[in-house]
């Protein structure tokens, strides 16, 4: 069948999670400009897990923010299955990270007060909608966390309370799932058990997975690696052991 445009605009919609075209990003202005993200082309498909990385410097930070809308690009289009967007209001780009992308940071995030249950839920009560029991009681079950839904951040591990970071993030089952060195904080034991649980979110439940991290063993764990240089896409790996990540990070790092 002959796709026109507009259906095949439909068929990428459908077929990515999301797709970033000719996307610049540039800070200052005059001599001070720094040109970020420099004119980066690149689509994630449903159901994949990606990591990005790349030297100090070189624009993961920037991709991921503009990725997830927390940050706008100077230029170019950004588009989130079948919404772009490049052009929206703050308002309207809060309501799209919250109904729409899930977002796992190195810090936790958690709120001290809060139990294990209230935290996960916070965004789905953050947009004044009614909790889902079942839901709730699957993501927990998801992350391995169902008897300690009752307990406050205080009282888990860093593994743990990571755990809850990334059912937070599956509460709305969200397009986009953004991951800002998600094992950083976390010794080395705590953070093969996240990673193996954001690889099985995307296995599993089908869920998009974006990574910025600076370590080789944890991209190991993704189906592609993503690697950025000055702003610019520099390459990519399909499947690769943990070895040959690091070699590519440290071409990277001599040119």
């Amino acid at each position: 069948m002959r796709l026109t445009s507009e259906n095949t605009a439909a068929h990428e919609a459908q077929a990515y999670a999301v797709r970033l075209e000719s996307v610049s990003k540039v800070y200052g202005s005059g001599k001070n400009q720094v040109r970020a993200l420099d004119d980066v082309t690149a689509g994630f498909r449903r159901g994949t897990f990606t990591a990005v990385m790349g030297p100090s410097g070189s624009g993961k930070s920037t991709f991921l923010n503009c990725t997830a809308g927390l940050d706008r690009p100077t230029s170019g289009r950004i588009m989130l299955g079948d919404v772009e967007l490049s052009g929206r209001s703050e308002t309207e780009l809060t309501e799209v990270r919250r109904d729409r992308i899930g977002f796992v940071f190195q810090a936790y995030n958690l709120l001290a007060a809060l139990t294990v249950a209230d935290n996960v839920t916070l965004p789905v009560r953050l947009a004044e909608q009614p909790v889902d029991p079942e839901r709730l009681s699957s993501v927990l079950a998801a992350v391995g966390l169902s008897e300690h839904r009752d307990r406050r951040p205080s009282q888990l591990s860093g593994g743990q309370q990571q755990r809850v970071a990334i059912a937070r993030a599956l509460v709305n089952q969200p397009d986009l799932v953004c991951a800002d060195e998600p094992t950083g904080a976390l010794d080395s034991h705590n953070g093969r058990k996240v990673l193996a649980l954001l690889r099985r979110i995307v296995d599993d439940l089908g869920q998009t997975v974006l990574m910025v991290t600076h370590d080789p063993v944890a991209a190991a764990q993704a189906d592609t690696v993503m690697f950025l240089a000055d702003g610019r896409l520099a390459g990519e790996l399909t499947r690769p052991a943990a070895e040959q990540i690091a070699e590519r990070m440290t071409q990277l790092g001599r040119s």
